[in-house]
């Protein structure tokens, strides 16, 4: 999970001052509900691990909420990326503010910084191809028109036609479903677009972190997820649309075989029909990998 809130223009010098006074007002700030849900999001199981291009500190707050434990690490000092539990935390890749507010803070903001960490020892660079290779990237907040994060991503679109082991990448798209170019944008870079009104302050978007945090297959909250199952199955499979199979069969993603039998009950005493089990049987038998981290 990529996450940014900072305009695109940072890296231009002549908003440095103003993404530093902007950055410097949020530094005693406390996380809302979508750093919460983000974090959620980012649990593979054993471990939270996701990435920011921001320099302040809410998500990290957000994540020792959850956890009891502190996880930020920041440019120099973050692991290459791995399926195993160590890899966790949060990942600032430009950077954090210190929390020492008289330490000065390590921050990518000029262009020279660009070209340190991104050309001359590729920190990032080398960070975005190892993620792409083990992880689904997610990017929220994120514009086609970034620079730095452009060129990464059309890099690894780039080595997608080459190597069979990039994993899918998705990116919510503050603009409405008729906007052609803006999806033709992303889609160029292989990177399968989200799109969402932006309207009320961008409450759609809140509104579906935290539906998909509520409902994720790792941290989803049991009844919820069971009423979701019989609400489904409440209309046959051949009258049901092809959102909520796709919803129906993610449900059945759970971690545990124990946990899909569980949902197998439910959805059985709810007069699941045949086209319902039928799709739990193919899901309970992917195999792990195929489901991803």
């Amino acid at each position: 999970m990529l996450e940014r809130r900072l305009d695109d223009r940072t890296h231009d010098r002549s908003c440095v001052r103003e993404t530093v006074e902007r950055i410097f007002r949020v530094r005693d700030a406390r996380p809302q509900s979508i750093h919460h849900n983000l974090i959620r999001l980012a649990d593979r199981g054993p471990a939270v691990a996701i990435v920011t291009t921001n320099f302040d500190r809410l998500l990290d707050v957000a994540y020792q909420d959850r956890l009891s434990r502190r996880g930020t690490h920041s440019l120099g000092t973050i692991p290459r990326p791995r399926p195993q539990p160590e890899f966790a935390g949060v990942f600032h890749i430009h950077g954090v503010l210190s929390e020492d507010e008289d330490q000065a803070s390590e921050l990518v903001l000029t262009e020279q910084d660009f070209a340190d960490f991104y050309v001359r020892r590729t920190v990032v660079p080398d960070f975005i191809y190892d993620a792409a290779r083990i992880f689904c990237l997610v990017l929220v907040g994120y514009s086609a028109n970034d620079p730095p994060m452009q060129t990464l991503l059309n890099a690894v679109a780039a080595d997608s036609t080459r190597f069979e082991d990039i994993r899918p990448r998705y990116a919510f798209l503050d603009t409405d479903d008729h906007d052609r170019v803006a999806l033709e944008d992303w889609n160029a870079r292989g990177i399968e677009p989200i799109p969402y009104d932006p309207a009320n302050d961008h409450a759609a978007l809140h509104e579906t972190i935290e539906r998909w945090a509520t409902l994720s297959v790792i941290t989803g909250d049991q009844s919820t997820v069971d009423a979701e199952v019989q609400r489904l199955v409440a209309t046959a499979w051949a009258d049901s649309g092809t959102s909520h199979r796709d919803l129906f069969e993610h449900l059945f993603r759970r971690e545990s075989k124990r946990e899909q039998q569980r949902l197998s009950r439910v959805a059985s005493d709810a007069g699941a029909d045949l086209g319902w089990l039928n799709a739990i049987a193919r899901v309970c038998s992917e195999k792990r990998s195929e489901q991803g981290p």
